[in-house]
């Protein structure tokens, strides 16, 4: 087993566990319930590991390839035409009505 990723959110950690498990890396997420401590222990936060070592590097792969597709445009902003909102041009869905950027909006 080889630990992939550790944070100090649960969320932070829990939102990465698909990546490799939609491609049938198996994985563990371990310290779920140790992350809440008056001091911050690296040791105790939550983590996410791999249970075949030689998949490592194929789970470390998969989040660059994600972090690379999120980060695209995501310094960019981009003024909604339907209401005038600014968004982030990495966000495909309204926030507000949640329908397609590249559709007509009703917002």
């Amino acid at each position: 087993m080889k630990e992939i990723l550790r944070h100090h959110e649960l969320h932070q950690v829990t939102r990465y566990m698909d990546i490799p498990e939609n491609v049938g890396i198996e994985t563990l997420l371990r310290n779920e319930n140790l992350s809440v401590t008056d001091a911050p222990i690296p040791e105790f936060f939550p983590n996410l590991s791999v249970f075949n070592g030689e998949e490592f590097s194929n789970g470390m792969k998969l989040f660059c390839e994600h972090n690379e597709r999120i980060g695209k445009g995501a310094e960019f902003e981009e003024r909604l035409p339907s209401f005038g909102e600014m968004k982030p041009g990495n966000f495909d869905v309204c926030f507000s009505c949640h329908e397609s950027i590249n559709q007509s909006m009703l917002c």
